[in-house]
């Protein structure tokens, strides 16, 4: 063969050339590698209700595995629109403002193509799930970081507001956030609605927490401010809500403008999502209580956790919602605390066996401030066994 015709892989140029192996990947492999208790990546380590998955065996019995119709299963967007007018109030048609995604990365991604065009500013407050950024690069955008207050992870109104130019396209907002588990006050939605009113700056609200809010507290869904949910995409995560993240199931919900153009790219990215899944989903939603109880099913974990860390010198931050307590590693008494938030995560993982997130892995500019993030979604037993090995701190 001819040496200038020898078989070669083409060079790339990266459309994301700052992204590498994500923080959740590392520190998984790491603890599976060192037999550390996982309290990293925010997966449950508990199955899900058996009925939910024998509700799914007889939807595939039933003949329910070919394509569904590209915004998803009627049944399942009935049962949704008829969840957001119970405990949000807002009345929408599951016909054309309701779409079923393919988990709720998916969601946060096919809403930012189908309305962020070249040169577009998208409004992230850091610390940020990992996704946004790239997403927004990939459409073409430009993120514009704004830091929510170091410490108590509030909204800063003034810092928000000082980003909003002509450019910008959309803010997106998580509540309940991860990493910090804090959770947006009626009155913070309220400033948001408005310094948004004047403006034609969309929301993109991840909400996938929306059922593990705290102490008697209540989810304060864009949903239920009319002047957010007109600009909105609300978008809801089945995996987080019923213990089955790895089924990548979610919704969005967005007026009927909005929503025709998110279907636009849905039906050219993922089409439709797995059929005999939604068909269960459906039939389980008929019962409201799974996700009523669900924050009181946290709130034990998230307790039980808390009063385990009380007795180690970690500092412990407020949890008003999510699966995630985040913990400052100041005041720790070993010399590791003096660590980066990274490095301190890899030695937890290898010296102490219990594996963490440092929260410096949520900023742009790997902001560290001496706090690391566990999850608690784990059975008793797990947290009991990592609060036994952290007891030594």
């Amino acid at each position: 063969m001819n040496p200038m015709t020898q078989p070669h892989t083409p060079a790339l140029t990266s459309r994301l050339p700052k992204v590498g192996t994500t923080i959740f990947t590392v520190m998984s492999a790491l603890a599976a590698e060192t037999g550390a208790v996982n309290l990293g990546q925010g997966f449950p380590d508990f199955d899900c209700d058996p009925e939910l998955v024998n509700a799914v065996t007889r939807a595939m019995q039933a003949g329910h595995n070919q394509y569904p119709p590209m915004p998803g299963v009627p049944a399942l967007r009935q049962a949704m629109a008829a969840k957001m007018l119970a405990l949000y109030g807002l009345a929408c048609d599951p016909n054309t403002e309701i779409t079923v995604t393919a988990g709720a990365t998916q969601a946060i991604l096919t809403a930012i193509l189908a309305v962020v065009h070249p040169g577009d500013e998208v409004i992230v407050l850091e610390p940020c799930y990992d996704s946004y950024v790239p997403n927004i690069e990939l459409a073409g955008g430009v993120a514009v970081r704004v830091p929510l207050t170091p410490g108590s992870f509030r909204p800063d109104f003034g810092a928000i507001a000082a980003a909003i130019t002509p450019r910008t396209r959309a803010i997106i907002v998580n509540s309940p956030h991860n990493p910090s588990g804090q959770i947006w006050s009626q009155a913070d939605m309220l400033q948001l609605q408005d310094l948004l009113a004047p403006t034609d700056v969309l929301l993109i609200s991840d909400e996938v927490y929306e059922h593990m809010v705290f102490d008697g507290q209540q989810h304060q869904s864009a949903a239920r401010f009319p002047g957010l949910a007109a600009r909105a995409f609300i978008i809801s995560s089945f995996g987080k809500t019923y213990h089955v993240t790895g089924w990548k199931v979610g919704t969005v919900v967005a007026p009927a403008a909005m929503t025709a153009e998110f279907r636009k790219v849905h039906q050219f990215n993922v089409f439709t999502v797995n059929t005999p899944m939604q068909h269960a989903l459906a039939t389980y939603m008929a019962d409201p209580a799974p996700y009523l109880e669900l924050s009181a099913f946290y709130q034990r974990k998230r307790d039980l956790f808390r009063e385990g860390l009380a007795g180690t010198r970690f500092t412990l931050l407020p949890g008003q919602g999510t699966y995630f307590q985040c913990v400052g590693i100041g005041d720790l008494a070993v010399p590791e605390r003096e660590l980066p938030e990274g490095d301190f995560c890899q030695w937890l993982t290898r010296e102490i066996g219990v594996a963490a997130i440092p929260l410096s892995a949520f900023y742009g500019n790997g902001f560290d401030q001496k706090v690391v993030r566990f999850c608690f979604a784990k059975k008793d037993d797990t947290l009991r066994e990592a609060l036994k090995r952290l007891a030594r701190l």
